[in-house]
């Protein structure tokens, strides 16, 4: 009789802490709650695609309209180095800028000894194009199109081989050193100078 009165405490001493760990980690570890071995990994962020936040590279091609002057207006390539060559006041540089950056720079540009009051728009008629390697069945070079998700870059090349991993995509965006594992689903973006590589999965 004995006994049983000196194990009761001690038995609700236990449950108490019990009860107190797993109030204080908001549950039983291992199922899914902070702190456990089920709680799932955050994948890593995917840049959305905004026009405005675009900046210009090699590659792109812009239309300048320069109001009032039709000779001094037309498309032009962004070329390697950069540079948008026009009529008049020669080589500016669009490279690394917004198109509204672009088109500020070519206004001071064109009121630099040239035009008085220049009024100059521009706009983006071609992006840059993207590349897709590894495995599908025609990896190559394709002319990015606004919307652009790894599926359709992936049934522009044909389609998966039999090899390839659906459920991952390694994506370098444009002027970036290193590839970036993201999941692959239907709304999984492109951006313009994207190269997207499909990995062979593990049998």
């Amino acid at each position: 009789m004995r006994l049983q009165h000196l194990c009761r405490p001690i038995v609700a001493i236990f449950i108490t802490a019990l009860l107190g760990a797993c109030a204080g980690s908001g549950g039983a570890p291992g199922f899914g709650v902070p702190g456990g071995a089920n709680q799932p990994v955050a994948a890593p962020v995917q840049e959305v695609f905004v026009a405005e936040d675009y900046l210009l590279g090699s590659g792109d091609r812009v239309k300048v309209t320069v109001f009032g002057e039709d000779d001094l207006s037309g498309e032009y390539e962004v070329d390697g180095s950069g540079q948008v060559p026009l009529p008049l006041i020669g080589q500016v540089r669009a490279m690394g800028l917004t198109v509204q950056g672009f088109q500020q720079a070519v206004e001071v540009a064109f009121r630099d000894g040239y035009l008085k009051d220049p009024r100059v728009s521009a706009e983006v008629t071609t992006y840059r194009p993207y590349y897709i390697l590894g495995e599908v069945n025609q990896p190559g070079t394709y002319a990015y199109q606004n919307g652009l998700t790894v599926l359709n870059a992936v049934a522009t090349a044909q389609g998966f081989t039999y090899r390839a991993n659906e459920k991952n995509v390694f994506i370098r965006r444009d002027g970036a050193q290193d590839e970036q594992r993201v999941p692959l689903t239907s709304t999984t973006q492109v951006r313009p100078g994207d190269t997207i590589r499909i990995s062979e999965r593990f049998f």
